[in-house]
């Protein structure tokens, strides 16, 4: 015996669903030729979310590898603390790049990203040097501080130097100063010293104090310093390039600490030719705008032709109208504006 037969009239004409109403607007969308405004929006914004997502994500990981760094320092697990910096340090060479090349950077980014290099790289590493070396000494106490204080300040300067859109373009393939990175991996020198030759003169308070001091004074300083960003590898070198990889990732799974002592000592060395470098663009204005390798070429021509300087080469539209690049003349300077501004 078979039951009433479901009325399917009650159940054509009852109220369309979520699911059916989207459907239907999908539909729409089709038969008028593609999304609304307001769904154009709607997905714009959720890209633009996704696109500032993944380096924001990069910089928190890089705060929380450098605080747990100091953490590591303090239950006297060193080896895990300096690598924990390293990792802060790649991080943040790394959401930089991520941001550029998914065009998601933003004002907000760049302060969370200041913020970061402060902990990271001023707090972390002179309270991992105080905890490890100068637990206990209030001049310690004090020569940490100068160290964070002058990381700050380097920071707020380099922030305050991106917005002068009227500064050289040569001015981009140098930093003012020591960036905060390499500051940090030189103020821990002192720790890969102890770790890889023991206690000694080298860990002494006078000793790191003195250094803390030194690395403090060059992040603040006007020194010139190069920048990974203009740096390029000419395809003749590429052997060599890879070749000195494969022996970094050698030393670093066997010995560090050599490692990062080699590695200071040769950004050490590299100032003076960034010194000389920028001041050799800074007094020839037509070579402002030129790439890094095409000075490099031009350096080069001048020193073959015994010091005299070539005249840069004349593009087709120039040479065509008559005209030269234009140069800028040199500003007189009175006796008292000689000096730099500090």
């Amino acid at each position: 015996m078979t039951g009433p037969k479901p009325d399917r009239t009650k159940r054509s004409s009852r109220t369309p669903t979520s699911r059916s109403a989207g459907r239907a607007a999908r539909s729409t969308t089709k038969v008028t030729g593609g999304p609304t405004p307001a769904e154009r929006n709607r997905l714009r914004r959720q890209a633009a979310a996704g696109r500032m997502f993944v380096p924001s994500a990069l910089t928190i990981l890089a705060i929380c590898a450098g605080l747990t760094a100091m953490r590591a320092a303090t239950t006297g697990d060193i080896n895990a603390a300096m690598g924990l910096v390293v990792a802060a340090a790649l991080l943040d060479g790394l959401d930089g790049r991520v941001a550029r090349m998914m065009g998601a950077t933003t004002r907000i980014g760049a302060e969370i990203d200041s913020l970061a290099d402060a902990i990271n790289f001023g707090v972390v590493p002179a309270m991992i040097v105080y905890f490890h070396l100068m637990d206990g000494q209030d001049l310690g106490w004090a020569l940490a501080l100068i160290y964070c204080c002058a990381i700050v300040l380097r920071l707020a300067r380099f922030n305050t130097l991106l917005d002068d859109d009227e500064a050289p373009a040569y001015t981009r393939d140098f930093f003012v100063g020591v960036p905060a990175p390499a500051a940090a991996i030189c103020a821990l020198l002192p720790i890969g010293l102890a770790q890889q030759f023991g206690d000694g003169w080298w860990t002494s308070l006078p000793a790191v104090g003195g250094w803390l001091v030194l690395v403090a004074f060059l992040a603040v300083s006007r020194i010139p310093t190069a920048s990974l960003k203009a740096a390029s590898v000419p395809p003749r070198a590429l052997a060599a390039v890879l070749i000195l990889v494969a022996i970094g990732a050698a030393l670093l799974l066997t010995f560090p600490y050599v490692l990062m002592m080699i590695a200071i000592a040769g950004y050490a060395a590299h100032i003076p030719f960034a010194w000389r470098s920028r001041r050799w663009v800074a007094s020839r204005p037509e070579f402002w705008e030129d790439r890094p390798a095409e000075r490099r070429a031009q350096r080069r021509a001048i020193r073959a032709t015994g010091g005299r300087r070539r005249r840069p080469a004349i593009r087709k539209s120039q040479a065509r109208l008559g005209l030269n690049r234009p140069t800028a003349p040199a500003p007189a300077q009175s006796p008292t504006d000689a000096g730099e501004t500090p």
